[in-house]
């Protein structure tokens, strides 16, 4: 018997955009998906925000239902695709899409079509705007792809969606140990019998140097970082960007293996005091005016000073602090003004010793789940690219 071809075709004549319009309170939606709900390559959304009680605002207008897949139409390059399992609301620039002809096009195959990198590439190409890049409908139904047969496009989706269930049971480890981190930061400072200091007493507290037109170009070029590259313990790395540290100005801006960087302001005064430990990952490099350094002393332990600035962070001492209404800010002189504690250095090592367990059970999961999405979508290049994929998707994985 002969195999079913594979066909081109173009994705607006088998996908349409669904422009369903609510009154989310007069439906009775209960939540609500806005783009900080939708992440990057996961087509899970695990969380919402809740209808009642939110102020949302007149753009907050478009219904989605189960089996309905949501892409945000801004700033594409960040890949933000979700398939819905329950109904909501979502705002008019997150598209709503589903298949137009479920008898070519399985509603289950549909959002690893968008979730593979040709769809990407393409609708980024026709993305408007340099400052919040937006693309429109009638550029992405422009994309061509390669679809299965039937047989063939069930055969693929329910391997790709073995893979995303593995990845939600690894994502709800994960959750769970940070959890579990948070709950120890909370429980290994908890102790009112410490001698307390002001941060500048136990170590040094310097902002980072102002970015401006006169040290964009010079002879000292060297890299430094930014609030894009400090996450909460750990500093990304793939974007960091240059600017001219004279000999001076290095002397001064250089960090040091062990040094604490914490983000000095943000639009979300959560995020406020955001720390990570630079442990010399790029040679000759420095840090910026929105970021400040924490040079430990000798009487404090540079990672003991990291997990009180994370328990700072994260239950709220540093956002009660901060200044500022718009960008919420936590100048230098601020934080060295508050209290830090200061118990031996041996009570320091042991709890920096159950800091690091929980670190390590965290960066573990978090890094199998990162293999299984890579795996993930490599596989799913691989299988739609069209007829012989699948041997070639065994070698790749």
């Amino acid at each position: 018997m002969q195999q079913e071809a594979w066909r081109t075709v173009r994705f607006g004549s088998l996908v349409r955009q669904v422009k369903e319009s609510t009154d989310p309170m007069a439906d009775g939606l209960e939540r609500f998906v806005a783009g900080e709900h939708m992440d990057s390559r996961q087509l899970h959304i695990s969380r919402w925000g809740e209808v009642k009680g939110s102020s949302l605002g007149p753009a907050f207008h478009r219904r989605f239902r189960p089996g309905q897949v949501l892409y945000g139409s801004r700033r594409t390059y960040l890949r933000k695709v979700s398939y819905a399992e329950f109904d909501g609301v979502c705002a008019n620039t997150t598209f709503v899409a589903e298949s137009a002809e479920p008898g070519e096009l399985l509603p289950d195959f549909l959002p690893f079509v968008m979730t593979a990198d040709p769809f990407h590439r393409h609708s980024e190409s026709w993305s408007r705007g340099s400052v919040n890049p937006y693309v429109n409908w009638p550029d992405i139904a422009k994309y061509e792809f390669p679809l299965p047969p039937l047989s063939e496009q069930r055969r693929i989706a329910d391997l790709l969606w073995s893979f995303e269930r593995a990845a939600r049971v690894k994502a709800t480890a994960l959750k769970a140990a940070r959890q579990a981190e948070l709950a120890a930061l909370a429980e290994l400072y908890d102790e009112p019998e410490w001698p307390v200091r002001r941060v500048d007493e136990a170590g040094e507290v310097q902002l980072g140097m102002k970015r401006e037109p006169k040290v964009h170009e010079g002879t000292d070029l060297r890299p430094y970082l930014r609030v894009a590259n400090v996450g909460d313990d750990q500093l990304s790395l793939d974007d960091v960007l240059g600017m001219n540290f004279d000999s001076d100005a290095f002397a001064k801006y250089a960090l040091r293996p062990k040094d604490v960087l914490l983000v000095e302001g943000n639009s979300s005064r959560n995020q406020v005091g955001r720390a990570a430990m630079y442990r010399g990952e790029i040679e000759d490099c420095c840090f910026q005016m929105t970021l400040l350094r924490f040079r430990a002393g000798g009487e404090v332990l540079p990672e003991f000073a990291l997990g009180w600035f994370r328990r700072c962070q994260h239950f709220g001492a540093f956002a009660r602090v901060s200044a500022g209404t718009n960008i919420a800010h936590l100048p230098a002189g601020l934080l060295s003004a508050q209290p830090i504690p200061v118990p031996p250095l041996s009570v320091q090592r042991r709890v920096v010793e159950r800091l690091e367990a929980a670190r390590e059970l965290r960066t573990t999961l978090s890094e199998d789940l990162a293999r299984t999405r890579n795996l993930m979508q490599r596989t799913l290049n691989v299988l739609l690219q069209g007829p012989g994929a699948s041997a070639d998707a065994a070698t790749a994985a």
